[in-house]
């Protein structure tokens, strides 16, 4: 008897779980001395659990990831907390709280108005009441099972659970953190640098521990000037440029653009798009001594290449791993995914 195709979805992927929990000992520590590109979970494992919850990232360590990505936000007492955007309706259960009905507004965010409820407008003990929610619900509908499970994650207890999930895993796990709209959230008078930089001290992070996202270059250039030694990798979108920098992204993906970027980073991370041939910037971040990282490998049809998906329903799997093999083949150096147990089968193919 033929199996649904979702079922068939998922059981694929469970096998691949069980694969990348099968790597051999010496692949271990995939931070030192690895071998293939560097798996880094997005926002946890957004594809199994609600994204930036503790299970989420679990789930991405045990599957194989080397990094996990959490995006930091502040809260109106100044503390940072891991969620995609400020605008939290879509990743909480907020709504249904009528003690917050109140805090719902509209506000400009880089020049876009968005209606919501913002993280900026609660205090932490506020936030610890609200619990995660899947934020695509039409497309990960298996994920709405873990709805109000679990709490919104301090900056803080994500660096503590990487910790702990090192020692689990025997392998040194880093977090790559994600500072969200900088510009807007110092307008307001919560900038997001002096508090990440607040705990890369207190926890003595290395290179080794934590490498630090932004698509604003202002940004990194203040994480620098604090002098951590952390890398800084340069995120590109595919239109427009940075908010509030007299830069599109299109200028910072040239050669000149690129030597720019090494002069205060050590990655770029452009969306997979911009990395097929015949475009070459790849090869040109290579050559300006950039590593590059691209981004979100997913394994659904509707964020498939057309020549990767199978069947006509966008929310069901396609060939993720052939697409994998084309971005391992043409020489990547990490990709951000919400299926690590699927880049870490994927890597562990061409190993083998």
């Amino acid at each position: 008897m033929s199996q649904h195709p979702r079922r068939r979805s998922v059981l694929l992927a469970t096998a691949a779980v069980s694969a990348a929990a099968a790597a051999p000992a010496a692949a271990a520590d995939r931070g030192e001395g690895r071998r293939g590109p560097l798996v880094i979970g997005h926002r946890g494992a957004a594809g199994w659990r609600p994204e930036h919850t503790a299970s989420a990232y679990t789930f991405a360590v045990r599957a194989g990831a080397d990094w996990i990505e959490p995006d930091l936000v502040p809260t109106k007492d100044h503390v940072l907390v891991v969620r995609h955007e400020n605008e939290i309706s879509g990743t909480t259960d907020v709504a249904a709280h009528p003690e917050f009905a109140g805090r719902r507004a509209t506000k400009t965010v880089d020049g876009r108005a968005v209606t919501g409820w913002f993280t900026e407008d609660f205090t932490l003990a506020e936030l610890k009441t609200l619990r995660a929610v899947e934020r695509l619900p039409l497309v990960r509908n298996r994920n709405t099972v873990f709805d109000g499970r679990e709490q919104v994650l301090t900056f803080q207890e994500v660096v503590d659970l990487a910790r702990a999930l090192s020692k689990q895993h025997g392998r040194r796990i880093a977090v790559f953190p994600e500072t969200k709209h900088p510009t807007y959230f110092r307008s307001i008078g919560l900038p997001l640098e002096p508090e990440l930089v607040r705990i890369v001290r207190r926890n003595r992070l290395t290179a080794r521990d934590c490498v630090v996202q932004s698509f604003e270059p202002s940004s990194l250039h203040r994480v620098a000037g604090a002098r951590l030694g952390l890398p800084l990798w340069q995120a590109l979108g595919t239109s427009g440029g940075p908010y509030g920098h007299p830069v599109t992204y299109r200028e910072m993906m040239t050669p000149a653009g690129l030597r720019e970027i090494a002069s205060y980073a050590q990655w770029i991370g452009p969306d997979k798009s911009s990395l097929v041939p015949p475009l070459t910037l790849l090869a040109d971040a290579h050559a300006a001594g950039l590593k590059v990282g691209a981004y979100t490998f997913r394994a659904e049809n509707q964020y498939l290449p057309a020549a990767y998906r199978r069947g006509t329903v966008p929310a069901e799997f396609g060939d993720a791993f052939a697409e994998y093999a084309f971005h391992f083949g043409q020489g990547v150096d990490a990709v951000v995914t919400d299926f690590p147990d699927l880049a870490a089968a994927a890597r562990e193919g061409l190993r083998s």
